[in-house]
C-alpha cells in the first residue's frame, strides 16, 4: 500500500509538473524539434546545445533543428523546391521561388490569432511585409532590427597603427587611403616575420559583393541599394556597376595593383584564408563590412595586438562625393522567417516565432541569462567588466555562451529601443560601443575630433527618408527578362572585374568598355526596367 502510495504521489507530481511546463527541464517531456533552414551560414551554431539555445528549449519546449547550406544556398533551394518537401521553417534571402512554389504559408491569420508579441514588435511595419500589391500576403518575418539606431559604421577600414605612424592624416580620399598604406608598407615591408598586406579583399562566392563592388557605389556617393543605384528624384533603377563614376573607383583598384599595395591572392583566396591573414594583424586595409571580419578581429584584440585592429573612415572617390552609410531607408521587411506548407507543426512553429518575438526572449538572446551574462543593478542590467572584456575579445565568446547567436535571423528589436523597464533590448548603446574601444582606439578617435566612428561620416539627418527602403530588400519576382540578365550580369562582373583590377593599365579603358557591353548584349537594359517598376511598385505598397 506505502508503494502503492508512493508511486501515485509521484505520478501527480510529474503531471503537475509537465502541465506547469516544466516537464521538459526534468526529461518527462521531450521538446519539439523543428526543422529550419537558414541561407546563411552561422560557424557559431552548436546544434541548439549552448546555454542560450537550451534556455530556449526550456522556456518554450521547442529545439530547432537547424539545417546550413553546403555550397551554394540557391542550388539547395532549388532541389527543396523540385522535392515539394520543406523543412518547419525557411530563412531565405530572396522569396520569389518559394512564393511562386507556394511554399510558404500565409501568416496573416495566425497573426490575427496567436501574434499579440509580433504586433508589438513590428507596429506599422507589418504592412511592409505584404508581399506585394497583387498579393498582400504575409509570407515571412522580417529579420532586422525594428527601428534600429545606428551607431557603428564600417566605411573603409585602416588599422590604427597607420595612422598613429603616420600623424594621422587627413583620410578622406581614395588617394589619402593610397598614401597612408603606400608610406607604412615601405617603412614596415613585414609585420611580425611576415610580409606586410596593403589592401586585401574577398571575392569568395557572394562575398564578391561586400568587398569589391559594394565599395565602388559606396565611395561614389551612394546608399547601399545592393546591385542597383536608384535615383532619388525620378525612382529609375540602374545596375550600379554601370555608372560612369564606378568606373574610376576600379581604375584606382587597377592602379593599386599595379603598384603593389593589393594583395594578389584578393580574388582567389576563400573566407578562411582571408580572415587568417587579418588574424594575423599583417593586412593594413580593408574595403569590408565589419561584421564579415569582426571574428577575426577579436583575435587581434585576444592577442592584444589593438594596434593592428580597425578604425572606420568616410573614404571616397574624390571631395565631389559624399558617403551615404547612415542614409536612413527605414524598414525593410524582405528578407525573413516563414513557415512552410508542408509543415506539420505549423501553429507550433509560429508561436514558437512569437515568443522570440516577446520582451523576455530579445532579453534572453541579446543579453544573456541573469546572474551569468549579466546583472540587474539599481534597476539596469549591467555587464560585469570580466565578461565584458570577453564578450568584446574573445572570438568562441558567441559558441560558447549563445549571447547573440540567435538574435539573426528571428524577429529582433533594433538598437536603442527600450523595454517597459526602461533598459534597452539590447547592449549596443553609445556607451557599449565607447566602452568597447580599445585604449589606442580612442586615442585615434581624439586625434580626428571624434568621439565615435560615426562621428567621422556625413549624419542621418543629411538624408531624406528612402521612400523604397533597401532595394535589396525588394523581392524579386521569378520574371526571366530579370533574374536570368541579372544572374548572367552578376556571374560577368565575378569574371570580368578580376581580369580588369589585374590587367595592366594602358589596357584598362578597353577592357571595361568590353564589360560594360557585355552587360548591355546580356539584357541589362531590360533588367533595369523591370526593377524600376518595382521601386515604383514598393513605394505605392507602403504608402497604400
Amino acid at each position: 500500500m506505502q508503494r502503492r502510495r508512493a508511486f501515485l504521489f509521484h505520478l501527480v507530481c510529474v503531471v503537475l509538473l509537465v502541465g506547469l511546463g516544466v516537464g521538459s527541464v526534468l526529461g518527462a517531456q521531450k521538446p519539439l524539434v523543428l526543422k529550419m533552414f537558414s541561407y546563411d551560414i552561422n560557424p557559431n551554431y552548436t546544434g541548439f546545445e549552448d546555454p542560450i539555445g537550451r534556455e530556449i528549449t526550456k522556456r518554450t519546449g521547442i529545439k530547432l533543428d537547424i539545417e546550413y547550406p553546403v555550397g551554394d544556398p540557391e542550388e539547395r533551394i532549388t532541389l527543396m523546391i523540385a522535392s515539394g518537401e520543406y523543412p518547419d521553417l525557411i530563412f531565405h534571402k530572396g522569396a520569389g521561388k518559394f512564393v511562386d512554389a507556394g511554399a510558404f504559408i500565409d501568416l496573416t491569420p495566425y497573426i490575427e490569432k496567436y501574434g499579440d508579441n509580433i504586433k508589438k514588435l513590428y507596429g506599422p511595419y507589418l504592412k511592409r511585409m505584404r508581399y506585394s500589391l497583387e498579393d498582400p500576403s504575409i509570407y515571412y518575418l522580417g529579420c532586422f532590427g525594428v527601428d534600429s539606431e545606428i551607431w557603428d559604421v564600417s566605411g573603409f577600414q585602416l588599422q590604427h597603427a597607420v595612422v598613429k605612424e603616420l600623424g594621422y592624416p587627413p583620410m578622406r580620399t581614395l588617394k589619402d587611403f593610397e598614401n597612408a598604406i603606400k608610406a607604412y608598407m615601405e617603412k614596415y615591408p613585414t609585420i611580425d616575420g611576415r610580409p606586410t598586406i596593403g589592401l586585401s579583399l574577398l571575392a569568395d562566392d557572394w562575398r564578391f559583393l561586400i568587398t569589391v563592388t559594394n565599395p565602388a557605389v559606396a565611395a561614389t556617393g551612394g546608399p547601399d541599394d545592393g546591385q542597383w543605384y536608384i535615383d532619388p528624384e525620378t525612382y529609375e533603377a540602374i545596375y550600379h556597376i554601370r555608372r560612369p563614376e564606378e568606373k574610376e573607383y576600379f581604375r584606382w583598384l587597377n592602379h593599386m595593383n599595379d603598384i603593389g599595395l593589393l594583395d594578389p591572392e584578393s580574388f582567389v583566396q576563400k573566407y578562411d584564408q582571408y580572415k587568417a591573414k587579418i588574424a594575423q594583424g599583417r593586412v593594413l586595409a580593408l574595403t569590408d563590412q565589419r561584421w564579415q571580419f569582426e571574428e577575426a578581429e577579436r583575435a587581434l584584440r585576444q592577442a592584444g595586438k589593438f594596434e593592428r585592429t580597425y578604425g572606420s573612415y568616410p573614404i571616397v572617390l574624390d571631395e565631389r562625393f559624399k558617403r551615404a552609410d547612415l542614409w536612413d531607408p527605414g524598414y525593410s521587411a524582405s528578407w525573413g522567417i516563414g513557415i512552410s506548407v508542408t509543415s506539420k507543426h505549423k501553429e507550433a512553429a509560429f508561436k514558437f516565432l512569437d515568443w522570440m518575438a516577446s520582451d523576455e526572449a530579445q532579453v534572453l538572446v541579446n543579453w544573456g541569462i541573469e546572474g551569468v551574462n549579466y546583472q540587474v543593478v539599481n534597476g539596469k542590467r549591467v555587464i560585469p567588466p570580466e565578461e565584458f572584456a570577453r564578450r568584446t575579445n574573445d572570438p568562441n565568446y558567441i559558441r560558447e555562451t549563445g549571447v547573440g547567436l540567435y538574435v539573426y535571423p528571428f524577429p529582433q528589436r533594433g538598437d536603442g529601443q527600450l523595454d517597459p523597464t526602461g533598459n534597452p533590448y539590447t547592449p549596443t548603446t553609445k556607451d557599449y560601443i565607447k566602452q568597447r574601444y580599445s585604449a589606442i582606439e580612442k586615442e585615434v578617435l581624439a586625434a580626428y575630433g571624434a568621439e565615435m566612428w560615426i562621428d567621422l561620416f556625413p549624419q542621418k539627418s543629411e538624408f531624406p527618408l528612402k521612400p523604397w527602403g533597401a532595394a535589396w530588400q525588394i523581392p524579386t519576382p521569378m520574371i526571366e527578362d530579370l533574374t536570368i540578365p541579372l544572374q548572367r550580369c552578376d556571374d560577368l562582373c565575378k569574371k570580368r572585374i578580376p581580369e580588369i583590377v589585374l590587367a595592366k593599365p594602358a589596357d584598362f579603358d578597353r577592357l571595361w568598355d568590353s564589360f560594360q557591353q557585355e552587360l548591355i548584349d546580356l539584357g541589362i537594359r531590360k533588367a533595369e526596367a523591370i526593377f524600376t517598376q518595382l521601386v515604383k511598385d514598393r513605394i505605392k505598397l507602403w504608402n497604400d
